[in-house]
């Protein structure tokens, strides 16, 4: 299941800015793949594609750093996963 949402962040964020390869970037900002609009653009997909509402608190730059963090970020809000 983890590589599923792995999978589906990597759609969402080539919808977003297509032909980068967040696959391999440690940090999506210093790489210049993500800019600040990108990250609004990408927590309203997310909450759309997860069903998630997102806390505004939240929307930091060390939770939409690369596709581990982000992925973290994601679980921490989708039902299933919260503990």
């Amino acid at each position: 299941m983890k590589t599923a949402y792995s999978n589906k962040l990597l759609d969402i964020l080539r919808e977003i800015r297509p032909g980068n390869d967040f696959a391999k970037s440690q940090d999506f900002v210093s790489d210049g793949l993500l800019d600040s609009f990108d990250i609004i653009t990408l927590v309203a997909k997310l909450e759309s594609c997860f069903g998630i509402s997102i806390d505004g608190k939240d929307v930091r730059a060390e939770n939409f750093k690369n596709l581990k963090t982000l992925k973290k970020f994601v679980l921490y809000y989708v039902p299933l996963h919260k503990g």
